[in-house]
C-alpha cells in the first residue's frame, strides 16, 4: 500500500579521489554527510576498464569501529586479513566485514584487464559494539536474494528485510536495508521505507525520477524524513540504483582515516594500538 513519497532533500554529485595504492574512485558519500545520513559513513564507486586505475588495489591497512560492505558488479577482488580470513569476491558477490576493535586487511584485484566495477559502503557501529571481535563474511551472488516483480523490475536484497524477504545480512541495531534495483524503461516503482530511518538513493546507470526530482547517472539523492517510502519513475532506458536506509545511532562521530570512534581519546588509543601491533 502506497503513502506519501519522501522528497529528495539534496542531490549530490561525487568527486573523484585516489585511495589505497592509487585506485581511482568516485566518493559519493563523504564526511560532510555523515551526520545527516547516520549510520552511513561513506560510499565509494569504483568503475574502470583501465587496469592502471585499479590494479594496485588496497594493500594491508587497518580499520576500527565500523563495518565495511564491498559489493562487486564486475571483476574479482581477493580479501585477506590478519584474523586468518581469505575470500575471493566475484561478480554479484558481497563481502561484509566488521572491523570492531581492529582488523588489518588487504583487497587486491585478481585480474590484469577488463572492467572492475563495484561499491564500498561504510556503516557505523554503536558505541557498545565498537570494540567487538572482528568478523568477516564472503557472500556469493547466488546467496543474495534476487527476484523480478510483476512489472519486470529486478531487485536484489543485500541486507535487511523487504516485502517479507530477508537479505543476506541483518543487523539488529542499525537495521540496514540495502537494495540493488534495475528499473525497466518507463516503469514506476514504490519502495516502502522504515519510519525514522535515514535513507538515500544512488543512481549508477540511466536517468530516473525520485518523487519530484530527476536523478542523473552517478548522483546520490538524500531523502527527506517525511513519507512512507519513495516513488520512482523511470525514463526511456533501463536504470540501476542502490537504495539504502538504516536506523540512526545519534551518537558522536569522530573519524581519523580508517578509524571511526566516539571521542578523540578513542581515536588516539586506536592509533597507539595499531602502531604497537595490538590489532
Amino acid at each position: 500500500m502506497q503513502g506519501d513519497s519522501r522528497k529528495v532533500e539534496q542531490l549530490v554529485t561525487g568527486r573523484e579521489v585516489s585511495d589505497g595504492a592509487g585506485v581511482r574512485l568516485l566518493r559519493v558519500l563523504s564526511q560532510s554527510l555523515q551526520k545527516r545520513l547516520d549510520p552511513f559513513l561513506m560510499l565509494d564507486e569504483f568503475r574502470s576498464d583501465n587496469p592502471d586505475d585499479y590494479i594496485a588495489g588496497f594493500p594491508s591497512h587497518p580499520h576500527r569501529g565500523f563495518e565495511t560492505v564491498t559489493y562487486m558488479l564486475d571483476g574479482r577482488m581477493r580479501h585477506r586479513d590478519n584474523a586468518g580470513n581469505e575470500g575471493l569476491l566475484g561478480p554479484g558477490g558481497m563481502q561484509w566485514m566488521t572491523a570492531g576493535r581492529g582488523i588489518v586487511h588487504s583487497e587486491i584485484p585478481e585480474q590484469q584487464n577488463g572492467l572492475m566495477h563495484g561499491f564500498q559502503l561504510w556503516i557505523n557501529l554503536p558505541a557498545t559494539d565498537k570494540m567487538t571481535e572482528p568478523g568477516y563474511r564472503d557472500i556469493q551472488a547466488a546467496d543474495i536474494p534476487s527476484w523480478q516483480d510483476a512489472d519486470g523490475n529486478t531487485l536484489k536484497l543485500l541486507a535487511g528485510r523487504f516485502y517479507g524477504r530477508r537479505g543476506a545480512i541483518e543487523r539488529p541495531v542499525t537495521e540496514p536495508l540495502y537494495l540493488d534495483i534495475a528499473l525497466r524503461p518507463g516503469n514506476e516503482l514504490w519502495l516502502p521505507l522504515p519510519e525514522g530511518h535515514h535513507a538515500f538513493l544512488y543512481l549508477y546507470q540511466g536517468v530516473t525520477q525520485a518523487a519530484d526530482s530527476v536523478m542523473r547517472e552517478r548522483q546520490l539523492a538524500v531523502l527527506g524524513h517525511d513519507g512512507a517510502g519513495v516513488k520512482l519513475r523511470n525514463g526511456s532506458e533501463e536504470s540501476r540504483l542502490l537504495v539504502l536506509a538504516a536506523k540512526p545511532l545519534n551518537e558522536p562521530i569522530v573519524q581519523w582515516g580508517p578509524f571511526v570512534m566516539n571521542t578523540r581519546q578513542e581515536i588516539e588509543q586506536a592509533m597507539e594500538d595499531y602502531s604497537e601491533g595490538r590489532f
